[in-house]
């Protein structure tokens, strides 16, 4: 092991390799859920970050000088800018990408330790990903469900004023509701065709135990309840 933690045409080859397959596996995972960075761009993240650490690594020892680690805190800072991309803000306000950016810093980051021949922590630190984002997604599911805190759009043909109606039906439910958002928008109806809408974001949280569901099916039998949706 510690011949491959020199700098030689071996031990390059090795740590290109081992970033094109860690990146590769991170970068599948998104990949399959269809995620805006994909197979392609997790390697080429991880890669590049290895070659940096393993160029920061050539001029400290062809060179005798400079820090070792001076351009792999560049690309710690530098990847922010590739992961803000990736974060995106819907019209219904739900943020989206915060995963994927995650993903995106942590690739490079194990890009920097199997550049400067930190092997272990690459592998183990990969692993750890990979099991955090697929090994615990249902766990993530599963206490999302089971919150009293829910997010919700909905649109309401009652107009603004009539919206109190609705708040007034929540309270009565058990429900606090709170961060109300309106917007206007045209939607598509099949019957009626393109109708002007007011339509809310906001968030609720009960205060008896329901799961999500319930909590949907109660306000959806609101009175002016067009469409409920859960963000």
């Amino acid at each position: 092991m510690d011949y491959l933690r020199e700098l030689h045409p071996v031990s390059i080859l090795f740590r290109i390799f081992l970033a094109i397959l860690l990146g590769g596996i991170l970068g599948m995972e998104r990949g399959r859920k269809n995620r805006p960075a994909g197979f392609r761009t997790y390697i080429l993240v991880c890669l590049g970050a290895a070659l940096v650490m393993m160029t920061n690594q050539y001029v400290c020892d062809v060179y005798h000088t400079g820090d070792p680690v001076r351009l792999g805190a560049q690309v710690i800072s530098g990847i922010g800018f590739l992961g803000a991309g990736t974060i995106i803000l819907t019209g219904r306000n739900q943020i989206k990408g915060l995963t994927t950016a995650a993903c995106l810093w942590t690739a490079a980051c194990i890009g920097l330790a199997i550049g400067i021949g930190f092997y272990e922590g690459a592998v183990c630190g990969g692993l750890a990903i990979v099991f955090t984002i697929s090994g615990l997604q249902k766990v993530d599911v599963w206490m999302r469900k089971r919150s009293k805190y829910l997010d919700l759009y909905i649109e309401y043909n009652g107009g603004k004023g009539a919206f109190s109606d609705f708040l007034q039906y929540a309270r009565e439910h058990q429900f606090d509701v709170t961060n109300i958002q309106v917007s206007q928008e045209e939607v598509f109806h099949k019957e009626k065709g393109k109708q002007r809408c007011v339509s809310y974001t906001l968030s609720v949280v009960s205060d008896v135990k329901r799961t999500h569901a319930e909590m949907i099916d109660i306000l959806s039998q609101a009175k002016g309840i067009q469409y409920i949706e859960e963000l």
